[in-house]
């Protein structure tokens, strides 16, 4: 993805050097302690309380930022000023109405919004209380080293796909999705999160085919680590690479099959209409 000497968007909000990352004395540490990081991110349970990583007992944890961590925050901002272009031309042409973006919040460690705390543990999650993404930079690395879906592209995807979130609340499509789920059973809920997610995933591919004709900024293998990274994150793939048995009554994101599928029927057809997850009877 060709992204360096970009404009970059104003709608960063940096907590990175707020110092927010706090260590619990005493805490699990080692192996076992990146295991329970990581059951934490994959069922959005913020674990970093009960993880000692540094192996210390300090109460405020020093929060570095690394050449990395500055490269990832330079990527980010790239990304978000390109789906700011083209929701506003999206909006504009395929729904009449102006398009309100999201505000980006970086972080390092921990932060708090009014949709709970946010950490390392936790992922890139929307929060339509104040209608920010709130995202880790070391995510990326996790995606990368442990996910096994690195690349700029992939990357990218994540952020699309957090914007998107934003999309469907300034449609109506997750508030109204959302206050169904608050009437129904767990399993229903748990679909209802499915066609959001995977909704989001098709507008995702909506964005990055619409960023291509207007920005030419996607390079040869882009699209497939957008696919690899959608598949990596596929509800039964998580659950097989942590030794679960599939359940799919559980899942909220969606089959890595699924995930895929829509964000190529939104790169396909660049077409929001064409991303209905909640008419069809095959997700």
């Amino acid at each position: 993805m060709k992204w360096q000497g970009r404009r970059g968007s104003r709608n960063i909000e940096d907590r990175r050097r707020s110092g927010g990352g706090r260590r619990a004395a005493g805490g699990i540490g080692g192996i076992a302690g990146v295991i329970i990081l990581l059951l934490g991110w994959y069922f959005g349970v913020d674990t970093s309380q009960f993880v000692d990583v540094g192996g210390g007992s300090q109460a405020q944890q020093t929060t570095e930022i690394t050449p990395a961590d500055e490269r990832a925050a330079q990527f980010v901002s790239v990304t978000l000023a390109d789906t700011e272009e083209v929701w506003t031309d999206i909006f504009r042409e395929q729904v009449g109405e102006r398009y309100e973006p999201p505000t980006l919040v970086l972080f390092k460690g921990a932060t708090q919004s009014p949709c709970g705390g946010a950490s390392a543990a936790s992922g890139p999650f929307y929060c339509p209380a104040d209608e920010k993404a709130y995202l880790d930079t070391s995510f990326f690395v996790t995606m990368e080293q442990r996910l096994g879906a690195g690349g700029d592209f992939a990357a990218a995807y994540v952020v699309a796909h957090e914007v998107a979130h934003q999309v469907q609340n300034e449609l109506g499509i997750l508030g109204q999705a959302n206050r169904i789920r608050q009437q129904v059973s767990e399993r229903e809920s748990n679909a209802i999160s499915v066609r959001i997610e995977l909704q989001a995933d098709c507008f995702s591919g909506v964005w990055a085919r619409l960023a291509q004709e207007k920005f030419n900024s996607l390079e040869r293998g882009d699209i497939a680590e957008a696919m690899n990274a959608a598949e990596q994150i596929g509800d039964d793939t998580l659950q097989r690479n942590a030794g679960q048995t599939v359940t799919p009554h559980t899942f909220q994101h969606g089959t890595s099959e699924q995930r895929q599928r829509w964000f190529a029927t939104g790169y396909d057809s660049g077409q929001i209409a064409d991303c209905d997850t909640f008419s069809t009877d095959r997700l």
